[in-house]
This record gives C-alpha cells, sequence and structure tokens, in this order.
C-alpha cells in the first residue's frame, strides 16, 4: 500500500514516481492550491493538489480533514525557490499529486495531534492512541526501543543470557506493598506479582548460570509521584565470581554506549565515584546533581560562637547549623526572601536564617555574630560579594533534606541547569541498615540479601544490635542528573550471613523460612559469591529524552491514581468471577 516512507523522501527522489500512506497532519488553502503535509511515523512530506493539474483530485482534496488516513501516488519534484521547509528532512521537495485514496476518515478530534497540545493529560490519556500519534512522544518510544536494543546486544557480547523468571510468584517483604492475585485453583491462596525478581535472580546464579539478565516488569503499590508507576520496567542483570568494581565497569561501559549512540555524548573517563557520607556531606542528598556545584557547608563549629539563640538551640539538642551560598542573589528583596522561607518550610525545616554579602555583611540575624565569626561564615562557604548564604538549623536529616532541595531550586533560578549536559556519578558505601521512625527499628537500606562490606562482616557475624549503624553495605547507586537510575550490591551467599541478617531485623526463623525457605536452601547448595544491579529503564529513558516525566516514554502509562483512562483499568468485576475465586468484597465496597 506504499512504497516510501514520507519522512524518507528528498533530493534524491525528484523526477520520481511514488506511493505514499499516512495520516493529513494539516490542510492548507492557498490561493486555490491545496497543500496536505502528510505523516507517517517517519516524518512529514508536503503533498501539492492543482486544480490546473486535476480539476475532480482537487475537488476531492478540498473534502480532507486533519488525521484522515490517505494513500496518494504522485511525482516528487524540487519545491519552488523560496518556498523550502529547512526544519524537515523532506523540506527541499514536493509530490504533485495524481492519485488520492481515503482509506479511513476521522471524526472530530478530542485535541489536536500536534507537539504543542494544551489537552489536559487524562484527555490524552484517554485517547492515548492520538497522543501517540504526536511527534514527540513517538520520537520518545522509538528511543526506548533503541535503548532497549544497545542493552541487548551490548549484554549479548558480554556472554549474558536472557532469561525470564516467573510473573506469578510469592509475596515477599521488599518494602512495598505487593499486588496479590487470587488463586482459583488454590482457595485461599494468593500468588504476588513481583517487586523485582530478586530471589529468582539469586537462584539462577546458585543454578551455575553466572550471567543472567532481563528486561522486567517490576510492580509495586505505592504511592504515585512523577517519576513513579504501579508497574515499570527495570533492566536487571546478576553476576557470579563478581565484585563490586567488575560490576560497576560493565555498567559504565553500558552507560557510555547508550549516550554516545542515543545522543551523541561522548565520555572516555571513569565516573565520579563518592561516598554515601561524602554525597550527604557535600550534598544533603544520595542522589546529587552534579551538573552544578553549590555545595552544603557544615558551619555548625563556626555558629556556635554566636549568640544566635536558634542555632544555639538546635546545637545544643544535637542538630546542626548546614548553609548553601547563592552565588549573585544578594539583590533578593525582603519579599523574595520571604518566599524562599515558605519555600524551605514546605520543604520540612522550621526556617532559613540568611546573610547578604553586600558592603560587608547585611542581615538581620548579623547582630548574633561577631565580625571575625561572619568572616569565617564567609571563607567556609566561598563567598564574594553579591552572594546570599542561606542557613538552616536542625536535625542532620531535616537540614540535609531542605538544603538539597533548596539547592536544586537555586539552580533552576541561577540558570544553571543545562539541556543535553549528562553528569553519572556512583554512590558506594551505604550503610547497611537505616532506622525506620515510624516503626522504631532497624531496616536493611537496600535489602536484606545485601553483603555487608568485606571489612565489617566479622563485626556484623559478632556485634550487638547497637552497632547496626556502623555496619556498611557493599551496595551501590548510579546517579544521572540528580535521578537514582540505578541500584546494586554484592549478595550475601552464606546460609550463617543470611541468617545472621534475618536475627538483626528480628525475622524468626520460622519466618524467614515461611517467607524465603526455598532461598536459604539453596545457599546451602554451593552457592557461588554474586551481585548484580537493576537499572531503572523508564527513568533512564525520561532523562535521555528530556522529558520531564517518565509517563511521556511509557506507551500505554497509569495516572497517579494508577488509573488507565483508556481501558478504565482498574474496574470492578462480575459476582460469578468473585465466587469462582472464593473471594467475598465488604459489603461497603
Amino acid at each position: 500500500m506504499r512504497r516510501e516512507p514520507c519522512g524518507q523522501l528528498n533530493e534524491t527522489n525528484v523526477g520520481n514516481e511514488v506511493l505514499i500512506s499516512g495520516w493529513a497532519n494539516k490542510w492548507r488553502d492557498h490561493g486555490g492550491v491545496v497543500f496536505i503535509d502528510l505523516r507517517d511515523r517517519s516524518g512529514i512530506v508536503q503533498v501539492v493538489f492543482n486544480p490546473e493539474t486535476d480539476a475532480e483530485l482537487h475537488k476531492r482534496a478540498h473534502r480532507i480533514r486533519s488525521e484522515y488516513v490517505l494513500q496518494i501516488k504522485g511525482d516528487v519534484r524540487k519545491r519552488p525557490s523560496g518556498t523550502e521547509n529547512q526544519s524537515i528532512p523532506s523540506g527541499q521537495i514536493e509530490i504533485i499529486a495524481k492519485e488520492l485514496t481515503v482509506l479511513n476518515e476521522c471524526k472530530q478530534l478530542p485535541f489536536m495531534v500536534e507537539d504543542d497540545t494544551d489537552a489536559s493529560e487524562s484527555l490524552r490519556f484517554k485517547h492515548r492512541y492520538l497522543d501517540l500519534r504526536r511527534p514527540s512522544i513517538q520520537k520518545n518510544i522509538i528511543l526506548r526501543h533503541k535503548v532497549t536494543k544497545i542493552i541487548r546486544d551490548y549484554l549479548d557480547a558480554k556472554g549474558f543470557l536472557d532469561i525470564e523468571t516467573p510473573i506469578l510468584t510469592k509475596s515477599t517483604p521488599e518494602g512495598a506493598r505487593d499486588y496479590l492475585v487470587p488463586s482459583r485453583l488454590n482457595p485461599g491462596h494468593f500468588y504476588a506479582l513481583p517487586q523485582s525478581p530478586q530471589i529468582f535472580k539469586q537462584i539462577l546464579m546458585v543454578s551455575g548460570l553466572e550471567k543472567y539478565y532481563q528486561i522486567v516488569r517490576c510492580f509495586r503499590d505505592e504511592d504515585l509521584r512523577a517519576d513513579r508507576q504501579p508497574e515499570f520496567t527495570q533492566m536487571d542483570l546478576e553476576m557470579s565470581f563478581v565484585k563490586s568494581d567488575e560490576i560497576i565497569g560493565l555498567i559504565e561501559g553500558l552507560l557510555k554506549r547508550l549516550l554516545k549512540e542515543t545522543s551523541g555524548e561522548v565520555i572516555n573517563e571513569p565516573f565520579q565515584r563518592l561516598t554515601y557520607n561524602e554525597a550527604m556531606d557535600r550534598f544533603g542528598s544520595d542522589k546529587p546533581d552534579l551538573r552544578y556545584s553549590l555545595e552544603l557547608k557544615d558551619v555548625s563549629d563556626i555558629v556556635k560562637d554566636s549568640s544566635f539563640k536558634v542555632f544555639l538551640d538546635t546545637l545544643s539538642k544535637g542538630g546542626i547549623v548546614k548553609g548553601v551560598n547563592a552565588k549573585g542573589l544578594a539583590g533578593y528583596s525582603r519579599k523574595e526572601m520571604d518566599d524562599l522561607t515558605k519555600e524551605v518550610q514546605g520543604f520540612g525545616a522550621k526556617g532559613l536564617a540568611w546573610i547578604k554579602v553586600k558592603n560587608g555583611f547585611e542581615s538581620p540575624i548579623a547582630k548574633f555574630f561577631p565580625e571575625q565569626t561572619l568572616k569565617s561564615l564567609a571563607e567556609r562557604m566561598e563567598a564574594q560579594e553579591g552572594d546570599l548564604l542561606l542557613f538552616v538549623a536542625d536535625t542532620k536529616d531535616v537540614a540535609n533534606d531542605a538544603l538539597s532541595r533548596l539547592r536544586n531550586e537555586l539552580a533552576k533560578r541561577l540558570g544553571l541547569i543545562k539541556d543535553g549536559v549528562f553528569k553519572f556519578v556512583w554512590i558506594t558505601d551505604y550503610p547497611l541498615f537505616e532506622w525506620n521512625k515510624d516503626e522504631k527499628r532497624f531496616d536493611t537500606m537496600h535489602h536484606p540479601f545485601t553483603s555487608p562490606a568485606e571489612e565489617d562482616i566479622e563485626f556484623f557475624l559478632k556485634g550487638g544490635n547497637e552497632d547496626m549503624p556502623k555496619i556498611r553495605a557493599q551496595a551501590y547507586d548510579i546517579v544521572l542528573n540528580g535521578y537514582e537510575i540505578g541500584g546494586g550490591s554484592i549478595r550475601i551467599h552464606k546460609k550463617e550471613v543470611q541468617d545472621r541478617m534475618f536475627e538483626m531485623l528480628k525475622i524468626t526463623p520460622e519466618d524467614a523460612d515461611a517467607k524465603f525457605g526455598f532461598l536459604l536452601e539453596a545457599l546451602e547448595y554451593g552457592a557461588p559469591p554474586h551481585g548484580g544491579i537493576a537499572l531503572g529503564l523508564d527513568r533512564l529513558v525520561m532523562i535521555l529524552a528530556g522529558a520531564s516525566s517518565i509517563r511521556d516514554v511509557i506507551a500505554f502509562p497509569k495516572t497517579q491514581k494508577a488509573v488507565c483512562p483508556l481501558s478504565s483499568a482498574p474496574s470492578t468485576v462480575e459476582p460469578k468471577q468473585l465466587k469462582e475465586l472464593s473471594i467475598k468484597l465488604d459489603t461497603e465496597v
């Protein structure tokens, strides 16, 4: 039904007869001559219907409307001088139509199929088949295809096997709620959709397959944000007989290839590495955006010599005073300062103190600081004339979180975030455990199969629970432009170490056996040392595409309420289906 893609026609086709098919992107009447831009996945080409050439064909072209599906036969000619379109590959030529076939009509559109649409997200998702016709969205989907192909080719060349793991599996505690699937054949029993293939990929290592990967769907029933979906895709891999540096080197090679083949960006040197503590100290976050500096500075040791009660009270309670230098913003008005304060309070901090470096030091709190203390503050924060020094006094966690988010906001205001710049950083040496404030207990920072650091294993096996905060993990995350795009670890491969992990997490042997028994048993049958990583494919493609949400790079995404407007999922089901599953709904539901 067609011989040539629309967007690939160019000057080399001049003088040829072509047969093309696609959608009517735009329709124009210029002085009696009708122009139709015909669009397919490859792009757009201009078709001309001239009444002097074929009056009947011209009359039929007048009835064409947006998104009609057309087949057109015609001759390619060079566009008249001055009418070329430099913004599209086919902009030097046009097609003089000789035949027109309407393959299908299109009823009135709910929104125009164009990149600059103002249609709401819910409307676009309801008519996703129209939204997917927009060139920018198609470009994202094509990029996603290219990324997955590069991943497969790269890992295949490295000797990895693409192995599928079960979708219907066992419910295990992995940090988020499981999606449960009732079993008709086993009434009262449930499968769970996997939050990750973690246990199965470890089983594959015990099985001697050595190098596994999978581009896999994962499911988590949790509250959603712009970069979360109830079902998401990750590139998952596991290797036997490796240490963390080997996995890091493998992933660096993959990401460098992805960047080169999708954006042309060449990165030759190894990626930067920061320990978890260093990242938190300098940037207040374990996923820092390194496209700009704006480093945080702990000034607790300096301000203790002041008489400013807010700072002194915070320090007396074990908190910290930390700041960031907003370069060149000393000219901010009082209203702008009040707005910044409200923003920081929205991040969880109690307030924001400030000092302007402006013909000395200008601030409501400057009177509480000796001149030498102010100079020491300026020196610590590398201040120059015209800078604005911003401080948060709070617990370490709150101060870091608030200033990290303020740092990102300041970068936007200062124009420090440049498009097309990619800054990777590895975060290493994570704590093995973190304190769960809600549950009043320690949880693993990554997951309970993460191995302690080699230097800490003896301490891990023999130490008391009071030593848990000191133990480091053999874990590593890869961060790109402020987004965590992947994380992994060296796994526990000895049963006695895994048993000790469950003991420290207060998981009884009976519970451990019920939830993870098949893995624990497998570890006793010659499990090799192994480790792996998972890259979030949706988030990675989002960054490479320059999109603002992962929903822009997923063909059929769900809303922030985990609803698919296109298919109306989730939906109710027939009472007969529930009866077959031995399920009775709450009468209020």
